[in-house]
Parts: structure tokens; C-alpha cells; sequence
């Protein structure tokens, strides 16, 4: 028997089954925020304007930079995991953020896995590993040899960035005794790199390309499992240090919260997809020194379920601290 309660449970219901659909073919109908993780004018915010400012002229939509800095961007993502799963709140992620944070800081506010819905990944950038010219050192068999018998530093941008954990995994990988010399940022590491203070660092492409190319620095091998296309001639630190799994990335993505209908994120998977394939905005984010990716929702979902776990193991053997 139906009772005139359980009769209107069942309209209720079925309204609420066919307005979802409707809302999300509508969306976005209002302005989207993309929180970030940190300062203005970083890799992260510039990377979150130029999407985001396409994204919104193919909409129609204002998509809103939001710089939440700090905590290697986990006030950012904090925020947008407790946020409402509407698509109206996002987050431009990073592998620090997402895969590092996440092992090295006990008591996060949020699980990268299971608080967000991986949108897509934009792009991805390798680290090149370099020293001083007065290094006498010019490839990676000589770099191993001075380590195993000179007590060597490296310079990153900060404990528990990607530069820390590709030092520590090189140093675990290869059994070597170097110290890290951790710096409040990318731009000091590379002034006391360059003045010849620290022997060698790790440095995202597009910071040391000019340093690199005008001789200042001697890069010795890549942190991508590939050579980047504007070094050529240097090997990659998985070829030339016998370290045949060793890939440390920069890389920045959208998630959305845990939730989110399945047609919002299909539609912000689509319009991110899009602008990346913009020749405008393409040539932009090459000259950044980025390399597009532009993955699906499902990609970038299987990827952070295999990394997650895999980055943890990694960086509790080479006992990565935050400091």
C-alpha cells in the first residue's frame, strides 16, 4: 500500500533525479572560483589565469583566481575539500600539494584521494639538477664519484617541495651522503647556486633555463623520465644514474570536491581540455616552459590513486621530513 507520504517521497525524488541534470547542463551559470595554493605570480597562480581566463571566454563565465598561500598549498585545498560539490569552488593542485603534503604532514585536514574529483591534469614541468662551473664535475658518473668522497650540498626551494624530494630520492637511490639546503623560495636557491655558496641544486626548467644557457650553471641530467625538448643533450637522471623509475615532476591540476555531479565535472573536464588546445594559450604555457597534458577526469583519477600511495612509500624511505 502507498501511502499519500510515501507517494510524495516518490515525486520528490523523481524532481530531484531530473533537476541535478538540468542544473549541471545550465553550469556554469555563475562565477567559478579556482582556489590556489600559493603566492601570486607563481607557476601555480599564472597557470590558474591563463586556463581559467580561457575557460571562462568559452563559457561565458567569470572563473576567479583565488590565492590561498601557504602550508605547501594545504590551506587551499583544506578549503576546497569542505567546500560545497556544486563545481563553483575548485582547486588548482600540485603534486607538492596533493602527493607530498600528504606524506609528510601527519594531521591534514583533508585525504587527496577521497575529498576531490581529479578534473584534469593541465601540464607537467621536470627539474633539472645542476652545479657551479667550479664543480669538476661535467656528467652524472663524475657528479656520483666527487659525492662519494667530498661532502656535498644542494639548494631546493623549500623542505618538502618537489626539488626536496627529488634530492632525497636521488641521495636514497644512490646511497649518497649530500645535504639538503633548504631556501624560502626558488629565486634565493638559484642566487646562492649561481654565486657558487651551495655546489649544486635542483631547479624547475623554466627558473634555470637562462642561467643554464648563459653558463652560470652546468646542468647534469633531468628529473622526467624523458629529456626535455629544450635540453637535448642532457640525460635524464633515470639513464644516466641507473635509476630506471626515478621521475620527480612539478605538475598542476584542477580537482573539484568529492561529490561533485558527474556532468559538472565532465563539463569542467571538457572546457579545461579545450584551452589548452587554444594556440594562444598553448604558446603561452610553452613559453612558461610547461608541457600541456590536458588528461581526462579518469587519467588523472588513476594517477593519483597509484602515485598517492607510491610517493608515500618513496618518501618514507628516503625519510623526506618537512622540517
Amino acid at each position: 500500500m502507498i501511502t499519500r507520504r510515501g507517494a510524495l517521497g516518490a515525486t520528490a525524488a523523481a524532481l530531484a533525479s531530473t533537476v541535478l541534470p538540468a542544473r549541471a547542463a545550465g553550469y556554469p551559470d555563475r562565477p567559478v572560483k579556482i582556489a590556489v595554493g600559493f603566492a601570486a605570480g607563481g607557476g601555480a597562480d599564472i597557470i590558474a589565469r591563463m586556463v581559467g581566463t580561457q575557460m571562462g571566454a568559452q563559457t561565458g563565465e567569470t572563473f576567479i583566481v583565488d590565492d590561498r598561500p601557504g602550508a605547501t598549498g594545504t590551506i587551499a585545498a583544506t578549503f576546497v575539500a569542505h567546500s560545497q560539490a556544486d563545481g563553483y569552488t575548485i582547486f588548482l593542485g600540485s603534486q607538492s600539494t596533493m602527493l607530498v603534503a600528504p606524506a609528510i604532514y601527519p594531521k591534514l585536514q583533508f585525504d587527496p584521494v577521497k575529498d576531490f574529483t581529479p578534473i584534469s591534469m593541465l601540464v607537467s614541468m621536470p627539474m633539472i639538477l645542476a652545479v657551479h662551473p667550479s664543480v669538476p664535475a661535467h656528467n652524472m658518473q663524475e657528479l656520483i664519484a666527487l659525492a662519494k668522497k667530498s661532502k656535498l650540498s644542494y639548494a631546493s626551494a623549500g623542505a618538502g617541495g618537489p626539488q626536496h624530494v627529488a634530492g632525497e630520492l636521488f641521495k636514497a637511490g644512490l646511497g649518497l651522503d649530500i645535504t639538503h639546503v633548504p631556501y624560502k623560495g626558488e629565486a634565493p636557491a638559484l642566487t646562492d647556486a649561481v654565486g657558487g655558496q651551495v655546489p649544486m641544486l635542483f631547479s624547475n626548467v623554466p627558473a634555470i633555463t637562462p642561467y643554464v644557457q648563459s653558463g652560470k650553471l652546468r646542468a647534469i641530467a633531468v628529473t622526467s623520465l624523458k629529456r626535455h625538448p629544450a635540453f637535448p643533450d642532457v640525460p635524464t637522471i633515470a639513464e644516466s644514474a641507473r635509476l630506471p623509475d626515478f621521475e620527480v615532476l612539478t605538475w598542476y591540476g584542477l580537482f573539484a570536491p568529492a561529490g561533485t555531479p558527474t556532468e559538472v565535472v565532465k563539463k569542467l573536464e571538457s572546457e579545461a581540455i579545450s584551452a589548452l588546445k587554444n594556440k594562444d594559450l598553448a604558446s603561452k604555457v610553452s613559453g612558461q616552459g610547461f608541457t600541456i597534458v590536458g588528461s581526462t577526469s579518469a587519467q588523472f583519477t588513476d594517477l593519483m590513486k597509484a602515485q598517492v600511495p607510491r610517493m608515500a612509500k618513496l618518501i618514507k624511505a628516503a625519510n623526506v621530513h618537512a622540517d
